[in-house]
């Protein structure tokens, strides 16, 4: 009697073994055979690359959607001598050429404007933060100008070292051009890196005149010009002579409003240029979800950072929000 006991428990134990161990085993080639399957956590990762100045901004932006979407990762890496091998969104600061905006759509979010500026110790610094620089100033200062007419350029009394970037970029790029002239026609040494690099080489020498992007120059907690660097105001209606009414670049935000009550085609001497996102056109959906979310939400952080508000038609909202919603759900 007490074998048969044994025998029919050790046969339940063995039927019900066997089929826990055949679940077991199915459900073990299920997961080897869809190693991809997303679990219920998972999170999709968009990466940010581009301009360099414009990370701070693109950050406060990313920490921001990360609190209303907590399903998708965005990422910024950091642009070196080239782009990443991988991104989902590109950041500039010049305008493309015409063969690279056929297969990437395009949303202009933010103006930037690139100043003059010194080392607030040189003398150059501390003459011409009050004198100001005009047209033909700036051009005898900066560029090696083949077509000028040495004989009436003025006399600078104080010495002064121009420093500039040496990558091909967009600070230079903007700079040169609105005057009429290439990156290669900068005077002055080269500093290889970002714009921050270039700012720390003008705060290291009290002899440094250079050029950079107004969310460069200040320091966004005390909205002050960096210590240690001027800006030198420019001649913006082209008079011949700096007026005190042009002399507004103490404070940042007082700075974004006089520069941003101008449309770019009527300040002169103070190169303007937009910043934009690009997407391929057959991009992860999330990332144009993020742009989207930009463009509707977030274009009232730009003065806190040093960008001017876009003007309405280049940012062509309504064309961008067409393309967008094509691409998702």
């Amino acid at each position: 009697m007490k074998l048969k006991y044994s025998t029919t428990i050790f046969l339940i134990v063995a039927f019900f073994g066997g089929f826990a161990q055949h679940e077991i085993t199915a459900s073990l080639k299920e997961t080897l055979e869809t190693p991809d399957r997303p679990t219920k956590n998972a999170q999709e990762v968009v990466l940010v690359t581009g301009v360099r100045f414009a990370y701070p901004l693109v950050q406060k932006w990313i920490d921001d959607y990360a609190r209303v979407n907590e399903n998708v990762q965005i990422v910024v890496e950091s642009r070196g001598v080239q782009d990443p091998a991988k991104y989902d969104i590109l950041i500039e600061a010049y305008e493309p050429q015409e063969a690279q905006k056929k297969n990437r759509e395009y949303v202009y979010v933010a103006r930037y404007a690139i100043l003059p500026v010194a080392n607030s110790q040189s003398a150059f610094g501390k003459t011409y933060s009050d004198k100001g620089l005009d047209k033909d100033l700036i051009r005898q200062v900066y560029f090696h100008d083949m077509y000028a007419d040495k004989e009436n350029e003025r006399k600078i009394k104080s010495p002064y070292t121009i420093y500039t970037r040496l990558q091909r970029a967009g600070s230079p790029i903007v700079f040169t051009g609105y005057f009429g002239f290439e990156q290669k026609d900068l005077k002055g040494k080269t500093i290889a890196g970002s714009d921050e690099h270039l700012l720390k080489a003008v705060l290291r020498d009290s002899t440094a005149v250079s050029y950079l992007p107004l969310s460069v120059i200040y320091d966004r907690a005390t909205k002050r010009p960096v210590n240690g660097l001027v800006v030198l105001p420019v001649d913006l209606n082209d008079n011949g002579r700096v007026s005190d009414d042009e002399k507004f670049y103490d404070n940042l935000t007082r700075a974004v409003e006089k520069l941003g009550q101008q449309r770019s085609k009527d300040l002169n001497n103070v190169p303007l240029e937009y910043l934009h996102f690009s997407v391929d056109r057959n991009v992860n959906p999330a990332a144009v979800e993020f742009i989207r979310w930009v463009v509707d939400n977030k274009l009232g952080d730009l003065s806190d950072f040093g960008f001017l508000q876009p003007e309405p038609e280049k940012l062509n909202k309504e064309k961008f929000e067409q393309f967008a919603s094509q691409r998702t759900p």
